[in-house]
């Protein structure tokens, strides 16, 4: 037998071996830097007389230890079982929102009866859990359950009630002050008590689904097959994706959201040759509660280096996200019937669209100046009291418009650039890495002015730019490869900003308000600086519209026309990415009025390049300012920031637009 020969058989277990002695390692270093055995067994010896570093390695180290290992087998059998019965290699508790949904649910069972969370957290989460995975198949029903229509389908929900579950945490601050970080994944323990909270309900499950590991076997065939062989599908279905999703909120409702996990482990089971669905189910907890493990060991071997408390959650979403973006190497999409031709299609000029667009802005604009919701109801302010307000309200106002602009600008030129009806810089992360850019400059340079935090929001951007471009072209441009893509881009950087959240900084309520998209504290200076930026963005855009029609016909035949494909191609996302981070600046991350301006203005029929930019710029320019006045209005005393209420909006009618395509 040759070395190459060899190398296929070795290389998993090697994989495997790794991960176990790392593992161990790691534990045992911790362990050795506490105290070591002794001092437990010294402790449960002579629990009076024992020491503080004994008595913290028994109700401290040893069941943050336990804990860890088995969250992270529930996690990974959840995984394994979503990933069978949806024939879907990168389908988890976290790409199909059951862990979203779970955690909105402890939220509102937090604010609506605090003294019922101890005994409804687990039925809580399992019913958030429930219907955050209901919305996900029946938004991915129509096209039968197709992988990455059903993942596309899953973050979405995540994204919108992560939103949700930000506007909570932003409108109760003191009451689910303490859910930031444990939502963010934190094994923290001080009792063995939530160790005999999970053991036997995840025993429970996995004995479950060892009873329904012929069924599970069986949906490997296709739908005929299975029915031929007696095997009730739906029923199947149902009952196997029911335990998954009571594992997954046991986990959440005990120690919070951890990412990943039910993802990387059934990828890494397979890859350790695990092909039947009984050995499966055998070595997936068994990787999945290593891996916790592990991460949770490397988090408590940082603690002493980096400030503040470190999240597991948020280390796993960092080590997860590459996991799938190489699982994406192996699926396959195709754009669906007709998408390519939204792009492509004319219908006239539209310029009398535009105009109609562009002229309503100043009575939008007037009403958020004038209209305002009093104790008694809705007023219209006397012109003396809209001056003394507009000190504070016109900046905020005028900073929301530019920013609807911008993101106008950079949804129009991503649909058409990646032939894609579903790309806006929310979804494909752009936004994401902007914000990441920010944040980290702000964390290094507090006093880092507006100038310098729009050149680290750009290469952020721009940092994303460039993965999907590599990943795009080996895709063909499929669109939800390039959808998926960006959002495992975007988990990366939330990791990221998550930890720069937990870090102890003293700006972190600020960040909070900022990720959310508030423009309470806006300045002048910030408005003169974005509408600097969209003075050179929106005529270059205008400028180029040549270019992004010709690339819409395809790169062979734009080349046929002269159009060096790859430049222009080039160009037109480095302006989309400085219109991001510039509109990121000011509204926060996910707004979704990138997604949906453009497609308004396709509706009024403004399909030529020139025209639809400057309808979607308009049109970002009336969602936003309504959305900081709806924000800024509707809850008095309380008040939304205007990202998070376009959010609100945006992804109702993002999940529309996935439901109808």
């Amino acid at each position: 037998m040759t070395t190459a020969s060899l190398r296929p058989t070795i290389l998993p277990w090697a994989c495997g071996l790794l991960l176990v002695v790392a593992t161990l390692a790691v534990t045992g270093a911790n362990l050795h830097a506490l105290g070591g055995l002794e001092d437990i067994w010294r402790a449960l010896e002579q629990p009076a007389s024992a020491s503080f570093e004994a008595v913290k390695l028994l109700y401290g180290f040893a069941p943050r230890l336990a804990v860890s290992f088995v969250a992270g087998a529930g996690l990974a059998a959840a995984g394994t079982v979503m990933q069978q019965v949806l024939r879907n290699p990168i389908a988890s508790p976290m790409t199909l929102g059951v862990a979203a949904g779970a955690q909105l649910a402890l939220s509102l069972i937090t604010l609506l009866a605090p003294e019922l969370l101890a005994s409804l957290r687990e039925p809580a989460a399992m019913v958030g859990g429930s219907l955050a995975l209901a919305l996900v198949l029946a938004l991915g029903w129509r096209r039968q359950l197709d992988p990455a229509t059903v993942v596309l389908a899953g973050l979405v929900i995540s994204l919108y009630l992560g939103a949700v579950n930000a506007g909570l945490l932003l409108l109760f601050q003191y009451d689910l002050n303490g859910l930031l970080i444990w939502g963010s994944g934190v094994l923290t323990q001080h009792d063995w008590s939530e160790l005999t909270f999970l053991l036997p309900r995840l025993a429970a499950g996995l004995l479950a689904l060892t009873l329904l590991q012929r069924p599970l076997s069986v949906m490997t065939l296709d739908d005929g097959s299975a029915h031929g062989l007696g095997l009730n599908l739906q029923r199947a279905r149902v009952l196997t994706l029911a335990v998954a999703v009571y594992l997954t909120t046991c986990v959440v409702s005990a120690v919070g959201v951890i990412a990943f996990i039910g993802l990387a482990a059934p990828a890494l089971t397979r890859l350790l040759g695990a092909r039947r669905m009984r050995q499966r189910l055998l070595w997936a907890p068994a990787v999945g509660g290593l891996l916790l493990t592990l991460a949770d060991q490397l988090v408590q071997s940082l603690a002493g280096v980096l400030p503040g408390l470190l999240p597991t959650g948020a280390l796993t979403a960092l080590v997860g996200a590459p996991i799938m973006l190489w699982l994406l190497r192996g699926m396959h999409a195709k754009m669906p019937a007709g998408q390519g031709a939204y792009f492509t299609a004319v219908q006239g000029t539209g310029w009398p669209a535009v105009s109609l667009i562009w002229l309503s802005l100043p009575v939008v604009l007037l009403l958020a100046m004038t209209v305002v919701h009093a104790p008694d109801g809705w007023i219209v302010q006397a012109p003396s009291a809209v001056l003394a307000e507009a000190p504070w309200r016109l900046p905020r106002l005028l900073s929301a418009a530019a920013a609807g602009l911008l993101l106008g600008v950079a949804g129009t030129l991503l649909q058409r650039l990646l032939h894609n009806p579903l790309a806006s810089p929310e979804s494909l992360g752009l936004s994401g890495g902007a914000l990441t850019g920010v944040v980290v400059a702000m964390f290094i340079l507090p006093t880092a002015g507006h100038t310098l935090l729009l050149g680290a929001g750009t290469l952020g951007a721009l940092a994303v730019v460039g993965g999907l471009m590599i990943f795009a072209q080996r895709a063909g441009y499929a669109p939800e490869r390039v959808l998926l893509v960006g959002i495992a881009l975007k988990a990366v950087f939330d990791a990221i900003v998550g930890l720069v959240a937990v870090s102890g900084t003293p700006f972190w309520v600020e960040l909070l308000n900022w990720i959310s998209g508030s423009t309470y504290n806006t300045d002048w200076t910030t408005v003169a600086g974005t509408a600097g930026t969209a003075a050179i963005v929106l005529p270059l855009a205008l400028a180029l519209a040549r270019w992004i029609e010709l690339i819409a016909l395809g790169d062979e035949q734009a080349e046929a026309r002269g159009l060096a494909v790859g430049y222009a191609r080039t160009l037109l996302l480095l302006l989309a990415a400085l219109a991001t981070a510039a509109a990121t600046l000011l509204v926060g991350p996910l707004s979704f009025v990138g997604l949906m301006a453009p497609h308004l203005a396709s509706m009024l029929g403004l399909r030529r390049a020139r025209a639809q930019i400057l309808g979607a710029c308009g049109l970002g320019v009336g969602l936003l300012a309504l959305a900081d006045w709806v924000g800024r209005a509707v809850l008095l005393p309380y008040e939304l920031p205007a990202g998070l209420a376009a959010c609100l909006i945006g992804g109702v009618y993002f999940m529309w637009l996935l439901r109808r395509l």
